[in-house]
């Protein structure tokens, strides 16, 4: 299968940084006076940077979708001098991307190369990654705003990648509708999220959480019809939402998933829809990249009623 992916005209591009903020995936950054794609792994070509590059230095262009190989992207990014390989290292940082790091660090080890991302991987990763860090669970979750974004050098922060331990616990006390302000009372059904960014979109692939993970795939209106959807359908699974009928570029959605399946080995998929008639295109996508993974796993499909109630479960 093809893949789109972004293309950058050095010689077109003035640098004026119009693109950096609308690319949603932070794969984009402004380097030495250029645009500089620093992370293929992270590119979805959805083009939402083209139509604001003034220039016309930035297209797409589609190949075939190919396993991601960090060796190939140093070859690359080694090339553009050593702030994009520091950028690029950051990058991997950032998206808690360690096996991809790790084999970065020894291709510039091995050239002779010295570069170090800004901050540790090891720092980064238990902001990051809380549950790693059992003393430090039932902590409030904080970050250093101006040091982790500092060389993100733009895209959207919400869709830094962010792994977390459910939230434990629950309601200690009734809520009053009217007097008690809801964002200071704890939550009656505890959420069982372990990541973010969950829309399917954003949603890198290759990330820590979907290794061995078992997967929801859900739409995204199963959540507000169904009042337990955390404690029923959540729990102990990897999420990742997505509505076949508003969101666009839905062959990108079988690409992703497949990638989960063939390079993440998920062991499970679990699709969740709703009733509706559209809705059924998510099961169509999620069979398509069943079918085209190397790998075999299960699949599942859940049909939910308008009102919550499940109805239909089955293996497909």
């Amino acid at each position: 299968m093809e893949r789109e992916i972004i293309e950058i005209d050095e010689e077109l591009c003035i640098g004026c940084g119009n693109c950096v903020p609308n690319c949603h995936q932070g794969a984009l950054q402004i380097i030495d006076g250029k645009a500089r794609l620093i992370s293929d792994l992270m590119c979805e070509g959805l083009g939402a940077c083209v139509g604001h590059c003034p220039t016309g230095a930035m297209t797409i262009s589609r190949r075939e979708a190919e396993p991601y190989d960090e060796a190939q992207v140093m070859e690359k990014i080694i090339s553009q001098g050593p702030n994009v390989i520091r950028a690029h290292l950051d990058h991997l940082v950032q998206h808690s991307q360690h096996t991809y790091l790790a084999q970065a660090k020894k291709i510039l080890s091995e050239r002779g190369i010295t570069v170090e991302p800004t901050k540790p991987s090891n720092e980064l990763h238990q902001q990051t990654a809380p549950e790693n860090n059992h003393a430090d669970q039932n902590k409030p979750h904080q970050h250093n705003h101006h040091n982790h974004h500092n060389h993100h050098g733009g895209g959207c922060p919400g869709s830094m990648a962010r792994s977390f331990a459910p939230a434990a616990g629950g309601s200690t006390g009734p809520f009053t509708p009217g007097i008690d302000s809801p964002s200071a009372q704890p939550s009656a059904q505890p959420s069982a999220l372990r990541q973010w960014p969950v829309q399917l979109h954003l949603l890198n692939p290759a990330a820590q959480y979907f290794q061995r993970a078992d997967v929801l795939l859900a739409a995204d209106c199963s959540a507000y019809a169904a009042g337990n959807f955390h404690r029923d359908f959540l729990a102990g699974k990897t999420l990742a939402i997505a509505c076949p009928k508003l969101d666009r570029n839905l062959e990108s959605y079988i690409v992703k998933i497949t990638a989960m399946i063939d390079e993440s080995k998920i062991n499970t998929l679990t699709v969740l829809i709703m009733e509706v008639p559209c809705c059924g295109g998510l099961l169509q996508i999620a069979r398509t990249a069943v079918e085209q993974a190397s790998r075999k796993i299960p699949l599942k499909l859940l049909v939910m009623g308008l009102e919550g109630e499940i109805l239909q479960e089955e293996w497909v």
